[in-house]
């Protein structure tokens, strides 16, 4: 399992992530943290922040950007993506610095990618819920969905494989077509109890777990 980093470095990843995003909104200059962990210099992971606005205990997207592949290293990485989220997803207007009080930072930590090379049918038992995102590619076109996705969505493994096909605006099944490339990685997951709370690392097993027991329930009443 792809865990390369403790909760302190995680909450520090998360913590910097807001801290530069205030900031930027504030000042317009990007700031690079002068006394990061060591290890943030040293890897170089691919990574993703999330920022979603916390509305009566749901949460709605409002920005995520980031980089499949490393970008120098974790910490610039980190703090590029959240100058990113915050105001360069072309789905949402630039945040707003009063809406800092309203939103939870999540920063994903990419681990590298893999190609599948197996037979594409054998890709709904290959790729797992909880454990796996995915990354799509054929020709000018590419696509990515981080592995929390699926779970909030509670998807199976085929519609995962459907949904990152469709956000790369290719056809729901072009994963079983072998000139599409098809790419698994795991991710290790920090996020905010609420704004401005505790960071935690977040457990996808657990979650799509629970998922499945609710629509489990909801279907037998």
């Amino acid at each position: 399992m792809f865990r390369p980093y403790s909760l302190e470095e995680g909450t520090y990843l998360v913590k910097t992530a807001r801290r530069v995003v205030e900031t930027y909104l504030k000042t317009g200059t990007i700031e690079i943290p002068s006394d990061p962990p060591p290890k943030l210099l040293s890897d170089n992971y691919g990574v993703f922040t999330t920022i979603e606005t916390a509305k009566g205990g749901k949460y709605e997207l409002r920005g995520c950007i980031g980089y499949p592949e490393g970008y120098k290293n974790t910490l610039y990485a980190t703090v590029y993506s959240a100058i990113g989220a915050c105001c360069q997803d072309p789905r949402f207007p630039a945040l707003r610095v009063e809406e800092l009080q309203q939103v939870i930072f999540e920063v994903s930590v990419l681990s590298p990618l893999t190609q599948l090379t197996e037979d594409p049918r054998r890709y709904p038992e290959i790729v797992k819920i909880g454990r796996h995102g995915l990354v799509v590619r054929r020709g000018p076109y590419a696509g990515l969905l981080l592995p929390q996705v699926p779970v909030e969505e509670c998807w199976s493994s085929e519609e995962f494989l459907m949904h990152v096909c469709i956000k790369a605006w290719l056809p729901g099944d072009c994963w079983l077509d072998r000139r599409t490339k098809l790419y698994i990685y795991e991710a290790q997951i920090f996020r905010e109890t609420s704004p401005i709370g505790e960071v935690y690392e977040r457990d996808l097993v657990t979650e799509y777990a629970r998922c499945n027991l609710k629509t489990q329930e909801e279907n037998a009443q």
